[in-house]
């Protein structure tokens, strides 16, 4: 057997705090299944039935040894028992809960869930730190990657695409950390977008022209503001007539067409070597002969392929950014194709930049913990060394109810863009009222 398997079966039954009754009791159940329980059948057995396996074995010991449990307390300890044994421990049900987007883990007493945009603290607690890194180790080993004081980081793709990010002492200095960015079990549409306020209905149908038209685009936006997702719309306006290489550094599009490639990172091992970067995937698609290609996001030198790619035929390729504005996704583009072509003088890099990018989507999370989008820029070419940018679109806020919701309009500013006859050359109908569209929000 295993040293792994022998860990997830023992997990983590000491602890440095007091006991409640109810712990304890949990505690030497957990104990007393895992010495009955044969570690092989563990490994050839299917899930559903080795719950139900487990759950008679509990409810046979419950009921000869007399357990003071209420009829509530046996049904939670039976499933935290299970929960420990094939599953991820105290987060386990978080996992499962449509409703939660991020589990956020700092510590074993504090963990945080975000539900609908807000963060709110969870009724979710480890043993202690010991038992918190069991359940990280746990998790970690089922996708291949470990973690230790070695390698105190990790960062990793749950089998539901979910993405974790894990890292412990020394590094972390008040105990391990957890965060994990979930996925819905329904991706999110262009219909749910409309739906949630994130954008209306006629701009989304002009974005949709826009990925037909095969414009290149960057979507720009802050951390868990919804670049991903917006990405992920935007992918299915793609005709399925097309080859479509995905390069991510934890693959989390859900693409639909047929014709998919998909790519993903690796990290380094522990002797620091077998890293493929996104540059390395970057470079090699470009010789598979792809009609688009779509980048997670870009965050160093890869840039510089991605906008050669956009340069040398292949229109239509979509990208995210860290950015808090398009004017500063722009900046950051020419910090980081600098990097990899210390060589070539700023307006040169701004140039390179101009003639890829077609237009930038800003997108933002608000207070109220809604994500629109919050700004359509295009780019209009260079005046002299800087890049020439029109804002065609934006949603301007007015203010914030008593609620805390967030009161404003998205609104035209009234500039004809300049896409608008690509859109036509290809076919793609535009509203004639579009350049003055006003709703309320």
């Amino acid at each position: 057997m295993s040293v792994r398997l022998m860990d997830r079966l023992r997990g983590a039954t000491s602890t440095d705090r007091e006991e409640s009754p109810f712990q304890r009791i949990k505690r030497e159940l957990h104990a007393e299944v895992v010495a009955t329980l044969d570690p092989k059948l563990l490994e050839s057995t299917p899930r559903v039935d080795l719950e139900v396996q487990i759950r008679t074995l509990l409810g046979d010991v419950i009921h000869d040894r007399a357990m003071p449990l209420s009829r509530e307390e046996q049904v939670r300890v039976v499933e935290d028992v299970i929960d420990e044994i094939l599953g991820f421990g105290p987060i386990e049900r978080l996992l499962h809960d449509n409703a939660v987007s991020d589990i956020l883990i700092n510590g074993p007493d504090t963990v945080y869930v975000e539900r609908a945009g807000k963060l709110e603290k969870a009724d979710v607690h480890f043993r202690d730190d010991r038992h918190l890194l069991h359940v990280i180790d746990r998790i970690v080993s089922a996708v291949g990657r470990r973690i230790d004081e070695a390698s105190p980081m990790v960062d990793a793709r749950l089998p539901d695409g979910s993405r974790f990010n894990a890292i412990i002492p020394p590094l972390a200095i008040d105990g391990p950390s957890v965060s994990i960015r979930r996925f819905g079990v329904n991706p999110i549409r262009r219909e749910d977008l409309v739906r949630l306020g994130s954008i209306p209905d006629p701009l989304m149908s002009l974005l949709e022209g826009c990925v037909k038209a095969k414009l290149n685009i960057l979507v720009s936006g802050g951390t868990g503001s919804g670049k991903t997702t917006i990405l992920n719309v935007l992918s299915g306006f793609i005709p399925h007539d097309e080859r479509i290489v995905s390069i991510e550094d934890a693959a989390e599009l859900r693409l639909q067409q047929p014709h998919v490639v998909r790519l993903e990172t690796r990290p380094p091992n522990l002797e620091g070597l077998g890293e493929v970067t996104t540059r390395d995937l970057v470079r090699n698609s470009l010789r598979m002969r792809p009609d688009r290609i779509l980048v997670g996001e870009i965050r160093g030198v890869e840039a510089i392929d991605m906008l050669q790619a956009m340069n040398t035929g292949h229109e239509g390729s979509i990208s995210t950014i860290h950015a808090n504005s398009p004017r500063h996704a722009l900046g950051r583009l020419e910090t980081m194709v600098g990097l990899g072509m210390g060589n070539i003088p700023g307006p040169a890099i701004r140039e390179m930049i101009a003639e890829a990018i077609d237009l930038v989507i800003q997108v933002a999370r608000l207070s109220d913990g809604h994500r629109r989008i919050t700004s359509i820029t295009e780019l209009a070419g260079m005046e002299g060394n800087v890049i020439s940018t029109q804002e065609v679109f934006h949603f301007k806020q007015r203010t914030v109810e008593a609620n805390g919701a967030v009161r404003g309009c998205f609104e035209a500013t009234g500039i004809r863009p300049a896409f608008t006859t690509r859109l036509q050359a290809h076919g793609i109908e535009i509203p004639g009222n579009i350049l003055s569209f006003h709703a309320e929000v």
